[in-house]
């Protein structure tokens, strides 16, 4: 788990990559009558830096806000709780408000294509159960370990630190 700001920045970076290229590659493939292949991917990467854009800033303002709250609130006590426990908390509320807003945006994203502004609605309540049934799986089975596993190899512990450290007066 990240340890402050910097840590928690650099996670949700490489987390917030392996959610929404995975979440991506799903509802593409969904999409093409679950067909998987090379021009699926590449579809799912061509959407990916938008996407990504509005999933980072919804992760950093809203969601994980939410999620810390909720989760510390009714699921976990801090210095109580093991750390695993937090995790497993806090991974998965994080996916009720993300699946929410990024079916949104989906929905939003699916009718520039097609001009059906009065879809939306309809394309977003059908797009929540099935991406939700996908990113909670994703995220606790998959992109959550990877990222932890992925973090902790490049940044061992205590190797970010909260705020730079002053240069050495000579």
């Amino acid at each position: 788990m990240p340890q402050n700001k910097r840590e928690s920045l650099i996670f949700t970076v490489i987390m917030c990559f392996c959610m929404v290229l995975g979440m991506s590659v799903y509802n593409v493939a969904r999409v093409h009558s679950w067909a998987f292949g090379p021009d699926v991917v590449a579809e799912a990467w061509v959407g990916f830096p938008p996407a990504y854009v509005v999933a980072m800033l919804l992760d950093v303002f809203v969601a994980s806000r939410f999620a810390k709250w909720f989760a510390f609130r009714f699921l976990v006590t801090p210095g109580k709780s093991s750390k695993t426990a937090i995790t497993l908390a806090i991974s998965t509320t994080m996916v009720f408000p993300m699946v929410l807003f990024m079916s949104l945006y989906g929905a939003l994203e699916a009718t520039t294509h097609t001009g059906q502004v009065a879809l939306i609605p309809l394309i977003w309540l059908t797009n929540i159960p099935f991406n939700f049934v996908a990113a909670l799986p994703w995220n606790l089975l998959v992109a959550g370990p990877f990222s932890r596993w992925l973090f902790r190899r490049v940044f061992p512990e205590g190797t970010v630190l909260e705020a730079p450290l002053a240069a050495d007066a000579a």
